[in-house]
């Protein structure tokens, strides 16, 4: 062998050991998808749903969700956890994290991981179809215990806040969406969203001055991530056949109108999220064509997009999951060492409504949601 083939091979070796390495150091990066129902349902726990991740110091994950001994929304129900050690690929048995406070049942978690290095924990506690609220517990020690839950929502009414939904602010600011009527029950078509804030890292909160209504349909379920020009974007489930957005040039204080984004949907949560170290943000949703006429039923697919125009835009659309006898939705969205984190249920046609209903894990590369599929398209 000459010398320059010599020089060529050493480079080409130092590379690959280069590249050994880091797969070493960082497993998870180069790891293809993977998929597994990590909370199944039962006959006496018909229902799991509404689930978030938050990542621990020590590099493990802690998963929460709202475990229910019925199938309806009003249902018995607590958040339940359990944890896991490897990035997802197994978990410890499930534990009670927050007991059933509430007339019907706790539900929709959200864990917030602050800059100062604390933990949030929020949920719902619902009493009647006029009475739901929001509460708040911190942990300063890594989830292992928590401080006594603190209301945040005023007043009386139906306050909603889906699952894996609040963000802070760059400016330390903590945002929590909520969809507000008087009475689920009779009501539900006025349904109007906007913000409640705390500046203090969630010690104290104030509700925004401005909501956010839709003619022809109740605003709902709302989700939020902050642009790189600062502005939050706000996601509105509808009854119209499209996600609804609405931006806040004020940290959350007051909105402007909605309008419709180019995605079709059913009436059917999204949620969005912005990729770390980056300025593109991803969104997952139900890209089904029949739009509202598909009901909550037809909450198939699970697909997700790309945008690098701060949801201006959106490619790389590919399908997550795609049974059309099946529904998804409250889907989860946790970044975990160059990998996305999803939790969404699962639940099967056929059977009453919610019952057998699962939660799913789903572990996916970043790089994933950047790769081409010119099989999937906008369903128009």
């Amino acid at each position: 062998m000459n010398l320059a083939n010599y020089v060529k091979w050493v480079a080409v070796g130092v590379v690959l050991i280069a590249g050994f390495a880091s797969a070493a150091e960082n497993p998870s990066a180069s790891e293809a998808p993977f998929v597994l129902t990590v909370c199944p349902s039962s006959d006496d726990n018909p229902r799991n749903s509404e689930g978030d991740i938050v990542v621990l110091k020590d590099g493990s994950l802690l998963l929460a969700w709202s475990k229910f001994s019925g199938s309806a929304d009003h249902a018995r129900a607590v958040i339940a956890a359990k944890t896991s050690p490897d990035g997802g690929r197994t978990w410890s048995d499930d534990y009670v994290l927050q007991e059933n406070t509430g007339e019907q049942n706790v539900m929709s978690i959200s864990f917030l991981r602050l800059q100062s290095g604390r933990i949030l924990f929020f949920f719902l506690q619902k009493n009647a179809n006029d009475d739901l609220q929001l509460f708040v517990r911190e942990s300063l020690d890594e989830a292992k215990t928590w401080s006594p839950p603190l209301r945040i929502t005023q007043g009386p009414g139906y306050h909603i806040m889906n699952n894996a939904r609040v963000i802070q602010c760059r400016n330390g600011r903590i945002l929590a969406p909520i969809a507000y009527c008087s009475d689920i029950g009779k009501d539900a078509n006025n349904q109007v969203c906007f913000c409640y804030y705390s500046d203090d890292d969630g010690a104290t909160w104030k509700k925004g001055a401005g909501e956010v209504g839709l003619n022809g349909s109740a605003a709902m379920e709302p989700g939020l991530t902050q642009r790189a020009d600062g502005s939050i974007l706000m996601i509105i489930r509808t009854s119209l056949d499209r996600i609804y957005q609405s931006v806040s040039l004020d940290r959350g204080e007051t909105w402007s109108e909605a309008s419709p984004m180019d995605l079709v949907s059913p009436a059917a949560p999204a949620v969005m999220a912005p990729i770390p170290d980056r300025d593109d943000l991803i969104i997952i949703w139900n890209n089904n064509p029949l739009g509202n006429k598909a009901g909550w039923q037809g909450r198939t697919p699970l697909t997700a997009a790309l945008s690098r125009a701060g949801g201006a835009g959106w490619e790389n659309i590919q399908n997550l999951a795609d049974d059309p006898d099946s529904g998804y939705a409250y889907t989860s969205v946790t970044f975990y060492q160059n990998r996305v984190l999803l939790t969404y249920y699962h639940w099967k046609k056929g059977k009453p409504n919610f019952v057998g209903t699962d939660l799913v894990f789903h572990s996916l590369p970043v790089q994933w949601f950047y790769q081409q599929d010119s099989s999937v398209r906008f369903r128009d």
